[in-house]
């Protein structure tokens, strides 16, 4: 099966959502902020619960770190 993300913008008011993001980091330390985003992505991953989709994700993630800027 071939699979295929949705890696353009695909949420209804991302400004928005990029907003409440920031602001549930506001006041936290670092590793509170990465125990924070850690968290989160696990409950987004149980959200999706498909293996599949998930790995395909990680892949999208690493290789977006290595392109060049």
């Amino acid at each position: 099966m071939s699979l295929t993300l949705t890696l353009t913008p695909n949420i209804d008011n991302a400004d928005d959502f990029y907003a409440d993001l920031l602001a549930v980091h506001e006041g936290l330390s670092k590793a509170e902020s990465d125990a924070l985003n850690a968290r989160l992505i696990l409950i987004l991953a149980n959200q999706i619960g498909d293996r599949e989709v998930l790995v395909a994700a990680l892949k999208a993630a690493k290789e977006s770190t290595h392109q060049p800027g």
